[in-house]
């Protein structure tokens, strides 16, 4: 008998016409002590999936047991920690444990109780922290709060709904590990939801694919063989890892392109009017704008300082940032948190001043906010009544006053289509998914012509799978147009993938560049030829090398190069 077990689950929202069959079919068996991560693509039913093991919905048909028991609603047998942190704000860490241990152990004495709450957030690192409020507390620390808040309930199972995607590159990894060394301290049963690929192999004996919904169902399952504890650094280079990625990647992409090729051909008609038709090239308008004698300094970052004032003094966030990039280059940014990435995005774009040195882009220096810098933010700022066509028009009607309304349309039109919008333009930025509008935002970007295409961490508020797709979206559009782009980012692959150069800050305060990479890697460039590439994962080693490096203040611990790095030191 499985400690967990769901045989032919299914379940739906709604009735008649307008019914949504979310699950179809789902069969599971989880032994106890298992670790299981369910993958899937964002509105594939994941979270349903959840709620029904949680006892916080009851399924259509089929049935879930826990230790033999029929699953009918909630119980303290299973510990949820969602997305959410839905901590109380005026209790501290110690009240918000306490009120799960205080309803669940009624039966023991006040002084048991209090040690079992100062047992777990001792467990996840905040005895410091016992007295703070959530407000006083970081995205990390608050997420820590309710982990411990699930554990001290002592469940027979742990149920993890995304309890990281909200969290910054560096506090995921401390987390990740957390999590690894309670579940090898107590071994409890957990079931893990989530979009990243690595963190399923990171923590579970068993990665099982949610297919797209509606109709979701579970896919092939994945073992994960390798030994414990998993070191993300030391695994990059395992044999095993690479190949376990890079099929579960493969499968994970083959579903979602089948999704994407269902979707185009799902019986709706074209529209009465004449298609556009373009050649493989940006309209006219759009290459007589971007075009440009300078190449081999086109954007020249000379001693680039940003200094704030404080109640204690200056204080210099970003120093001597020093950089020059050829026309139609590509850099990506790359730091923990905190080291200054978006402060050096935020300059060149002119939203914030300089402080000291300065920033030429086309053989003039940058002073202010201009059309000529095109940003691309991680929430794409549209006109929520505006359609997807209107939106894009706002900037291109200003950019390109001189083009006829016809030329206009067609560079509205052709954006929209590599993007994957030609059937959305009148689509109105309200009803849209977070990742249509984000797609809105790139072609309007790419629309203006600009002379810099700047990218602040464009995909950061996405789940991985949509990123992947959005990924080689703004590849497809970049290969075409060759604008010179930087991208501010804390995804090691994601690095990789776009650019030509990977810049890596240090820590702040005083943050500047540590070493620059260069990136040797065909293009164009797919995640699926990225992951077979053989020298991929030695660009992605010395990456995860340097944040690592970096990953315990300002200034880290410097290692000395070795002959073959793929280092090629400060800016040329």
């Amino acid at each position: 008998m499985a400690f967990l077990e769901l045989n032919g689950v299914s379940k739906g929202y709604g009735a008649g016409a307008s019914r949504t069959e979310v699950l179809s079919d789902i069969n599971l068996k989880i032994e106890e002590g298992e670790f299981i991560a369910i993958v899937g693509f964002s509105g594939s039913g994941k979270t349903t999936l959840m709620s029904l093991v949680a006892g916080l919905i009851a399924p259509d048909a089929g049935s879930l047991s826990l230790k033999g028991k029929p699953v009918t609603g909630p119980g303290p047998d299973r510990g949820l920690v969602f997305q959410s942190y839905s901590l109380m704000p005026w209790l501290t860490v110690a009240g918000n444990v306490a009120l799960a241990v205080d309803a669940v152990f009624t039966r023991e004495s006040k002084a048991e109780r209090a040690a079992r709450t100062r047992r777990y957030i001792e467990m996840v690192g905040l005895g410091h922290a016992a007295d703070r409020r959530p407000a006083e507390l970081s995205g990390g620390m608050r997420q820590r709060v309710a982990v411990a808040r699930a554990l001290a309930m002592s469940p027979d199972i742990l149920l993890l709904d995304e309890p990281l995607s909200a969290l910054d590159a560096l506090t995921r990894a401390k987390l990740q590990d957390e999590i690894e060394a309670i579940w090898q301290q107590d071994r409890k049963t957990v079931l893990l939801i989530t979009n990243d690929v690595d963190e399923a192999i990171l923590l579970a004996d068993r990665i099982i694919p949610l297919t797209p919904g509606p109709k979701a169902t579970l896919g092939r399952e994945f073992r994960v063989d390798m030994p414990r504890p998993r070191d993300r650094t030391a695994i990059n280079s395992d044999a095993r890892f690479k190949a376990l990625r890079h099929e579960v990647t493969a499968y994970l992409m083959d579903l979602a392109m089948a999704r994407e090729a269902a979707a185009a051909d799902d019986g709706r008609a074209l529209p009465d009017i004449a298609p556009v038709v373009f050649d493989s090239r940006p309209p006219r308008a759009y290459r007589a704008a971007a075009a440009s004698p300078i190449q081999d300094r086109y954007v020249d970052f000379s001693q680039v300082r940003k200094i704030y004032p404080t109640p204690k003094g200056p204080l210099t966030v970003v120093e001597d940032f020093d950089l020059k990039m050829k026309k139609g280059e590509f850099v990506s940014l790359i730091g923990h948190s905190g080291c200054g990435k978006s402060t050096v995005l935020s300059m060149v774009a002119g939203l914030s001043e300089i402080s000291g040195g300065g920033i030429i882009l086309d053989g003039k220096e940058v002073w202010g906010a201009g059309p000529e810098r095109a940003v691309v933010f991680q929430a794409p700022s549209l006109v929520p009544w505006l359609t997807a066509r209107d939106n894009v028009a706002l900037g291109v009607d200003r950019v390109y006053p001189k083009a006829s309304a016809a030329e206009r349309r067609d560079i509205i039109e052709y954006y929209l289509a590599r993007v994957g919008l030609g059937d959305a333009m009148d689509k109105p930025a309200a009803d849209m998914s977070n990742g249509m509008r984000q797609r809105v935002g790139i072609a309007r970007a790419f629309a203006l012509s600009p002379k810099l295409l700047l990218l602040d961490e464009p995909f950061g508020m996405l789940d991985s799978l949509t990123r992947w797709s959005l990924q080689e979206v703004l590849m497809d559009v970049w290969s075409r147009t060759q604008v010179t782009a930087i991208c501010v980012t804390h995804d090691v692959d994601e690095a990789i993938l776009l650019a030509d150069r990977v810049v890596m800050m240090t820590n702040g305060p005083q943050a500047r560049i540590g070493n620059i990479m260069q990136v040797d890697l065909p293009r164009p460039r797919s995640r699926k030829a990225l992951l077979e590439h053989a020298r991929y994962y030695d660009y992605r080693a010395e990456l995860l090398s340097f944040l690592e490096e970096y990953e315990g203040g300002a200034h880290g611990k410097q290692k000395a190069k070795q002959p073959g790095d793929a280092v090629v030191g400060r800016a040329a």
